[in-house]
């Protein structure tokens, strides 16, 4: 199947279960998760229980809403997952410089007292690193520099963003939002240093991230990663390659991405994206799109595609409409994209995104792609029996089963609020009280004849709806799910590995 996974038991015995979390849901001391002794920790957790996949959200750094899915880089890794500890072990930080924190809610992420923060102690290491690195240190610094193509533009546009204020850069001065050769040129060696920070920064991100993915494979997991279809406006995707998407001459987006009226919300939801130019996209032969699956096959095993019926078509709406309401599809660029991405890299190890509003278009290219798709249990309790998503109805086992995914409620949550011919439906085809509901689906979900099970680290705390992790539509306030290190346990550990076992996931 994923002919190019890293860990080769997959082909002996394709079965297997994990775990979806993010990052900034670990334990830690500094505000929000990061790549540090909790990550270490979960991974620990995850061999105890004989799990085999950990599914996290996009790494890139975040944007708008504080959300992983408006990144200001498709290629760029997220700094504020950098962890101290580990810059205090490199040398960069002092326990001094780690003494006087401020306090933080251990289980919710405050973005704003988190990020002054963290970037405190991200500018005082980089000082540290000016004035102490060795020329083995720096040129480590620079050989990764050279080695990611997509860095020069991202450094620019950190620095430039930085510069003035925050602001979005189709509002730069008209020179640097258009990137007039002498302007460029101007602004690199004006902001020299803050362009080395961001060098820095994304230099220590992929070490951390290097070795606790390595650390990750060796315990036996492989992990799922995400990339959202489309990117954010306010990106230096976008800034640098305008041509690429549906823009005016001021930069702004003529249409925008979204999807209509749905399951969660009666107008749709208005993502804001830019729209690609397929046209343009193909003249380069998806070369963007190769470069950009490439990265982030670099730094996971396996890659959750966002929304992958916008590949079959689109909902495209015009800017400036304050809901998703007044769209219209527009067709997407089909196989032949998947085609140019299977001739530059191979097989692909790709999970389709396929919920949602799915035509017979959109299964048939999927299933041409040999990628399997999703099924989500908190869908699957229409009294009716139809549902696509009920177990009994699985058309086919090359299929991703899900309890819950990060913009579900969790599986506690979602019963609580769930109608009562829902509940009751679920009770009498699980044959359980619902009790202990979270478990009851994660068993479900273990059971099934999928290839994969996942389920959210809420669901096996049996957390209700307030440790919820994002909710679609409503575009602040989430985000911000932690949990404390005394909540994962050996005892859940033990019943992940019991499922596993008699399930045959392992």
């Amino acid at each position: 199947m994923f002919e190019n996974l890293q860990n080769p038991r997959f082909a002996n015995n394709p079965r297997a279960s994990g775990v979806l979390v993010h990052p900034t849901s670990f334990p830690g001391g500094y505000g929000m998760g990061d790549l540090g002794a909790g990550a270490y920790a979960f991974v620990d957790f995850m061999k105890v229980a004989n799990q085999k996949l950990w599914q996290v959200l996009p790494l890139g750094p975040t944007g708008f809403g504080d959300s992983p899915y408006q990144s200001f880089s498709s290629f760029a890794g997220n700094h504020y997952l950098i962890s101290p500890d580990e810059l205090r072990v490199q040398g960069w930080l002092t326990d001094a410089d780690l003494a006087d924190k401020p306090w933080f809610d251990p289980r919710s992420i405050d973005y704003g007292q988190a990020i002054n923060y963290k970037m405190g102690l991200l500018k005082k290491a980089y000082a540290n690193y000016k004035t102490q690195a060795t020329p083995a240190q720096r040129a480590k610094v620079t050989r990764f520099a050279k080695n990611a193509e997509w860095l020069e533009d991202y450094a620019l546009f950190y620095a430039l963003k930085d510069h003035f204020g925050g602001a979005e850069w189709h509002r730069w001065p008209a020179p640097l939002a258009r990137r007039a050769a002498q302007a460029i040129a101007e602004m690199r060696e004006r902001l020299a240093d803050e362009i080395n920070f961001c060098k820095f920064l994304q230099y220590e991100f992929f070490r951390q991230w290097g070795e606790l993915k390595t650390y990750a494979n060796k315990a036996g997991l492989s992990i799922i990663g995400d990339i959202p279809i489309f990117v954010a406006g306010d990106s230096a995707d976008v800034w640098a390659n305008p041509e690429l998407y549906m823009l005016d001459e001021t930069g702004c987006p003529t249409s925008v991405a979204g999807v209509p009226p749905d399951y969660f919300s009666e107008t749709g939801q208005l993502w804001g994206n830019p729209l690609y130019n397929w046209d343009e996209h193909k003249k380069t032969d998806y070369d963007w799109w190769c470069k950009r699956v490439q990265a982030v096959l670099s730094m996971v095993d396996i890659v959750r595609i966002d929304h992958f019926r916008g590949f079959e078509s689109y909902w495209a709406v015009p800017f400036g409409e304050k809901t998703a309401i007044n769209g219209k599809w527009l067709k997407g660029p089909g196989k032949v994209f998947f085609a140019a991405l299977k001739k530059r890299l191979g097989n692909l190890p790709i999970i389709a995104e396929d919920l949602g509003e799915i035509t017979e278009a959109v299964d048939k290219l999927r299933k041409g792609q040999n990628f399997p798709g999703m099924k989500v249990l908190h869908f699957a309790f229409d009294p009716s029996g139809k549902s696509t998503h009920m177990t009994h109805n699985h058309d086919d086992k090359f299929t991703v089963v899900y309890s819950g995914t990060h913009d579900n409620n969790t599986t506690k949550g979602w019963y609580d609020e769930a109608p009562e011919h829902e509940r009751d439906y679920l009770r009498r085809v699980l044959n359980v009280s619902g009790n202990d509901i979270a478990w009851d689906l994660i068993r479900l979900a273990l059971s099934t004849n999928a290839l994969y099970a996942i389920v959210p680290v809420q669901d096996i705390m049996n957390l209700g709806a307030s440790d919820r992790m994002n909710c679609p539509g409503l575009a602040q306030g989430w985000w911000k799910f932690r949990y404390t290190s005394d909540m994962l346990t050996q005892n859940q550990a033990a019943s992940l590995a019991y499922l596993t076992e008699i399930f045959n996931r392992n």
